[in-house]
């Protein structure tokens, strides 16, 4: 199954300053966003397996796009986060069988390992409906540095059988963190957690 895909929205947001101090180097969240067709619109189905088909396709086509935009390699990107904004003809289900059983795999592959679980958000709306996209640490779970969110909106859309998915990657934690935790010269890497 391809996602049959009605609009790409990519986004950079950059922090320069904050609290009057210079961003050295700046913060940067990339969220990419795929405004897609919901084949289940509208019907109950038992059977998801064309979302999450679309949510493989789009883990790798999402997170490579957010990689770019950021400008970086894939071992760059220091956090990841995903979400889905499910129109009112369709359900919750619909975005978990997107964000949850395979979106995660090609998303890890476009980061460049991605240890840890990908944070995750869903909720049903309609026309500009926004969701605020869960950041972590792609490789440590306890880097609170890293805990942070990403808005992530498009005008037009959800329509009624529509979905909007979003992957999130930033180059970086939040500006100036200073509550203390794991910190990423401190990252083993190997359970997803520290």
């Amino acid at each position: 199954m391809t996602a049959n895909i009605r609009k790409l929205v990519v986004q950079v947001d950059e922090t320069r300053k904050e609290m009057g101090k210079d961003i050295t180097p700046p913060t940067r969240r990339a969220v990419a966003i795929a405004v897609i067709e919901n084949p289940y619109a509208g019907r109950y189905s038992e059977n998801l397996d064309e979302l999450i088909a679309i949510g493989e396709e789009l883990g790798a086509l999402l997170g490579q796009k957010a990689v770019k935009a950021l400008g970086i390699e894939p071992g760059q990107a220091q956090s990841y986060g995903k979400a889905a904004i499910v129109g009112e003809r369709g359900e919750l289900e619909h975005a978990a069988a997107i964000l949850h059983p395979k979106l995660g795999a090609p998303l890890r592959v476009a980061v460049e390992k991605g240890a840890a679980l990908v944070p995750s958000a869903k909720k049903q709306g309609t026309l500009g409906t926004a969701i605020d996209v869960p950041l972590g640490h792609k490789d440590a779970a306890f880097v609170r540095s890293h805990f942070d969110a990403v808005e992530a909106r498009v005008s037009d859309a959800p329509r009624a059988n529509e979905i909007v998915v979003a992957v999130a990657v930033t180059d970086s934690g939040r500006p100036l963190p200073r509550i203390g935790g794991l910190q990423v010269s401190e990252i083993k890497g190997e359970d997803g957690l520290r």
